[in-house]
């Protein structure tokens, strides 16, 4: 043992000569991280993506890419004899030759299914706590670019066995492609490398699923923990908790133990499910067949909102100089998604400029007290439910034996209807829950007691609540909607920019009117003064 301790002590000195590692190692071991429940969800995220690292790591010695058809005679009695490509061979191969192969399969679908449910469930935290305001802006769009290519690379993974459902999906994909006006065709040849399904695309899609997009998102995720550890946790209200005092726990040894055990907990959950509830059985697919699809083609629930916004869209084209311009795809496949995912990584900048809060910020919002971003948000998440909804319109029609033109207008209205009832529905929701929050810090918790006074009138006996409770209810940030500019000097010019100063006024004051004034410490002492509580 005692020669293990002198060689470990000589391996660290040696690297810390070289490295400077002591340094480094004592700033950050008494890191604190934050313990608040929600804080896990970017954890889930993490620890998805290395179960991925290491299940696709095993499935890439099985797997051939390869589009050269041969006669299969594997285990799978149903398709033996059938003409396929090595590809879709060698993923049945896995799935019923391989020791562990189909368990892996299932472990690799499923871990990519969560990973992006966490980024999504992730994004949507940061975004209605306002944790993307300064200085985390570039933080959230590193978040942004990690959804995409986390949308890219689940896409190209689910197409690699060459089966009917994947290569129903990349024929979709070709015709988004081809929908592009002008270069189109061309981004089609650069990819796809010949006209689909050649045998050019799957080889490609893989080097680019193993390599290239992995590779990305593994960049984007050590800059986006690398910014987290420079700017330190963001943190919600509460007792001694500031600006620059994180409260939580050290790195070591608890926060690493909590992590490491949190790890095992994701590894076994994805495992369990993966055990228990199988995913894309390609053996009943059949290889894939441009002269069929399969009935009830669904993919991945991530991809569900583009299926739904291509069958929404009315068959509209516009011809020109002999060229067709087909907006029936390219707007609901391109231009709608574009302005989404556009909308929301501009979001912290677009907040910024409307409220004019240029400010440094560690302390989180509670949603209720942001009522416009939280009913945006919430604005946004119906929107994409009611895409995903509108990509079963036929599974839907068929199970409750429905119209399927009803479904289909029906989702069409709902797009443009519900979005903007569900933003002021939440809007209302959150004004309310701020007047009983004021009503709370004034009067105290209702307690359900009633008491009738010598007079007669009956009143509901109230406690008061606790000083952290106090404090943690009227701790939010009073904001004010931005001045009007002048509309013009001495000499009667207009000031440069008073345009854009007076639609940033217009924004602003739509932005906070009703507002509810937070109950200020000088509201609760008069009011304690005066006998105010029952």
């Amino acid at each position: 043992m005692s020669m293990l301790g002198d060689a470990a002590g000589g391996a660290g000195r040696y690297l810390d000569d070289r490295l400077g590692l002591a340094k480094v190692v004592r700033k950050n071991i008494r890191k604190v991280f934050p313990d608040h429940w929600s804080f896990m969800l970017g954890e889930i995220t993490l620890y998805s993506f290395i179960i991925l690292l290491l299940s696709g790591t095993f499935l890439t010695l099985f797997f051939d890419p390869s589009m050269t058809e041969t006669v299969y005679n594997g285990a799978y009695g149903p398709l033996r004899g059938e003409e396929m490509s090595r590809a879709y061979a060698s993923a049945l191969e896995i799935s019923f030759e391989v020791r562990g192969g189909l368990i892996m399969r299932h472990i690799h679908h499923w871990a990519a299914l969560i990973f992006i449910a966490g980024m999504v469930v992730h994004a949507f935290r940061t975004f209605f706590t306002g944790a993307f305001r300064k200085p985390r802006e570039i933080n959230w769009l590193l978040g942004v670019a990690l959804l995409v290519l986390g949308l890219l690379e689940g896409f190209m993974g689910y197409s690699l066995p060459d089966d009917l459902l994947s290569g129903t999906g990349l024929r979709i994909a070709e015709g988004v492609i081809l929908s592009i006006p002008l270069v189109g065709s061309y981004i089609l040849m650069f990819f796809f490398g010949g006209e689909f399904p050649g045998v050019d695309l799957i080889p490609r899609m893989y080097m680019v699923h193993i390599l290239l997009v992995p590779g990305l998102i593994l960049a984007l995720i050590a800059a986006h923990v690398g910014l987290v550890t420079y700017h330190k946790h963001t943190q919600y209200p509460g007792a001694g908790r500031t600006e620059k005092n994180v409260v939580g726990y050290p790195l070591l040894p608890v926060y690493a133990a909590k992590a490491g055990g949190f790890f095992f907990v994701v590894f076994g959950v994805i495992c369990g499910i993966a055990a228990l509830v199988p995913i894309n059985p390609i053996w009943q697919y059949g290889p894939y067949d441009p002269s069929e699809v399969t009935a009830g083609s669904q993919p991945d629930w991530y991809i569900g909102f583009l299926e739904g916004s291509l069958r929404l869209m009315p068959n509209w084209e516009i011809e020109f100089w002999g060229n067709t311009l087909s907006l029936n795809v390219l707007i609901p496949s391109l231009v709608v998604p574009g302005i989404m995912f556009t909308i929301f990584a501009l979001y912290p900048f677009i907040e910024a400029w409307v409220t004019g809060d240029k400010r440094e910020h560690h302390i989180l919002d509670r949603p209720r007290n942001q009522p416009v971003r939280t009913g945006l948000g919430v604005m946004f998440i119906t929107s994409y439910t009611i895409l995903w909804i509108a990509g079963g319109n036929d599974i839907i029609a068929i199970t409750f034996g429905l119209s399927i033109n009803a479904i289909t207008w029906f989702m069409r209205i709902a797009f443009f209807v519900l979005p903007p009832l569900a933003f002021w529905v939440t809007k209302r929701a959150c004004l309310g829950l701020q007047h009983r929050d004021k009503d709370k810090v004034l009067h105290g918790r209702e307690t359900g007691i009633l008491m009738q006074l010598p007079h007669g009138e009956f009143i509901e006996v109230h406690e008061p609540i606790t000083p952290e409770e106090r404090w943690r209810l009227t701790s939010q940030e009073i904001q004010r909607p931005a001045a009007l500019p002048a509309s013009a000097d001495g000499n009667g010019v207009a000031p440069r920019g008073a345009l854009a100063g007076k639609l940033r006024s217009k924004v602003s004051r739509w932005y906070f009117e009703d507002r509810v004034e937070p109950a200020t410490p000088a509201d609760v002492h008069e009011l304690e003064s005066s006998g105010g509580h029952h």
